[in-house]
């Protein structure tokens, strides 16, 4: 879902930076031959994400959720030399195709793949992270951000998208995973140890600093 009228959205594209050729080619290969190809962060998305990297400038980047590994090749632009993106997901198909194109780009030696349930994984995860993003199953992102608050760094942020999901959060009637999104934005809009800001960006990336324990 875009919020954005499409002309406005192409005029936006072509007035920015291009992508890799790599994420061009990870772009086309998802949407000819895997599905819920919408899951990808695109174009603005992936832009987005790469210059906040850049902007913070990690040593170690949490995703949950890799997909085909479209955001993590944009969040891995920004690592410090030497950094390391951490990226789960459940589905192994998803998996095989994001290793292809990591192994394909400069930071093959930069991201670390794990396959399985996020919730357990990131509970043994020892690192301190200055960036998370959080794209993975809806009903469980309260649950990520309280496994994962702690092990952000001061003045680190974590990134969780689809917080609009299509609008459906202003619905009066909604799904679980509407209700979870929901909750998700009013827990992080009370929670005293971080700021936040919400930005209809596609369909919707709630940005929360962390500015004390």
């Amino acid at each position: 879902m875009d919020f954005t009228p499409e002309k406005i959205s192409q005029y936006a594209i072509n007035h920015s930076n291009k992508e890799h050729q790599l994420l061009s080619d990870l772009n086309r290969e998802t949407w000819a031959n895997v599905m819920n190809p919408r899951m990808l962060s695109g174009f603005t998305q992936g832009r987005f994400l790469s210059m906040i990297s850049n902007m913070i400038s990690p040593q170690n980047i949490l995703e949950i959720g890799t997909y085909t590994g479209y955001s993590a090749l944009c969040l891995a632009e920004g690592l410090k030399k030497g950094g390391m993106l951490h990226t789960l997901d459940i589905n192994e198909e998803y998996a095989i195709i994001a290793k292809k194109y990591f192994d394909k780009s400069m930071y093959k030696n930069n991201i670390t793949q794990y396959i399985g349930n996020a919730l357990d994984i990131i509970s043994e995860l020892n690192q301190c992270f200055e960036l998370a993003f959080i794209d993975a199953d809806k009903e469980n992102y309260c649950k990520y951000f309280d496994l994962i608050i702690d092990k952000i760094k001061i003045n680190g942020y974590i990134i969780a998208d689809n917080v609009l999901w299509s609008g459906k959060v202003l619905e009066e009637v909604q799904d679980k995973e509407t209700q979870a999104l929901n909750e998700y934005n009013k827990k992080v809009l009370k929670d005293e140890r971080i700021e936040t800001l919400l930005l209809p960006i596609r369909d919707g990336l709630m940005i929360s600093k962390k500015i004390r324990d």
